[in-house]
């Protein structure tokens, strides 16, 4: 079985990006990397290349940052990793770059792809997600946060990432057809210094909004204010052994109160009928499951 990884990226160190840890923590399982790292502002490339490891390959690109509607700059970019991919890879992992992988889920995620290789009928494998948010000890717990996506595909020029790069599907646009596995992606992109997520606020919008959605919603700041969030609860596991390092040199404060949930009425309905019959009401699925 040879399993190639992909991914993008472009000022990870202006915006304090994970994504050495993000590589890092997919390599055991790959037999190669594509690092598609655009053009940047700081020393991205330096800095993937001191990873040091044959199986990653880098390729240099330049972001289109004309594409602005929806966020598809993202996944035009993505594809450009996905379309460098190794021909006789049977799947191709996916990780963003503020994604990382916990080492406890590599044998189940081993074991899925074994399972299902040799069945044609089965196009991905859906992960599930915890959402990190303000510190590293605090997890979203409501219904803006997305519980699965898509992280592994088979080689297909059939399949593309679609929209802003969250998941995939083919070029005709119909969903894929996945097998979920019981092993967490989990998602750093609201953990940073404040000052650096309100500089990520300010550039990454620009991928999805125009100057004039911009001056309207995004605030001027210095710093990003954690605490405009409805619901958390606390982080009761254990960081990636690739995090460790990044989680001990936290260098601000951030606390919340689980027990305050910032809901309105329907809301509060909802997310009673989620925690009590594991239904969540109008979700969005972007796959079918086999």
């Amino acid at each position: 079985m040879f399993v190639s990884g992909f991914t993008i990226v472009r000022n990870a160190i202006r915006f304090d990006y994970p994504i050495v840890e993000a590589i890092k923590s997919i390599l055991p399982l790959c037999d190669e990397v594509v690092v598609a790292v655009g053009k940047s502002e700081d020393e991205t490339l330096q800095l993937i290349k001191s990873i040091n490891d044959s199986k990653i390959k880098i390729i240099e690109t330049i972001w289109d940052d004309s594409l602005r509607e929806g966020g598809k700059v993202l996944a035009a970019e993505t594809n450009k990793a996905y379309d460098a991919i190794s021909e006789k890879a049977d799947w191709c992992f996916y990780i963003q770059g503020d994604e990382v992988m916990h080492e406890k889920y590599l044998p189940t995620i081993k074991s899925g792809m074994e399972k299902w290789k040799d069945d044609s009928r089965v196009e991905g494998l859906l992960f599930k997600y915890t959402h990190f948010y303000g510190s590293y000890d605090f997890v979203g717990d409501s219904r803006k946060w997305y519980r699965e996506e898509i992280r592994i595909v088979r080689k297909n020029k059939e399949i593309r990432s679609y929209k802003d790069a969250q998941g995939f599907r083919k070029s005709d646009n119909s969903k894929l057809v996945v097998q979920p596995i019981n092993a967490f992606v989990y998602h750093y992109g609201w953990v940073k210094p404040p000052a650096a997520m309100q500089a990520k606020q300010e550039s990454f919008h620009k991928m999805w909004h125009d100057d004039k959605w911009m001056k309207e919603n995004i605030p001027a700041a210095k710093e990003f204010d954690y605490s405009q969030i409805d619901s958390l609860a606390k982080f009761a596991g254990t960081h990636p052994i690739v995090m460790q390092e990044r989680v001990q040199k936290q260098n601000w404060k951030f606390d919340f109160d689980p027990t305050k949930k910032k809901w309105g009425a329907k809301m509060r309905f909802l997310m009673w009928v989620e925690i009590n019959f594991g239904w969540r009401i109008g979700a969005y699925k972007n796959y079918r499951i086999r």
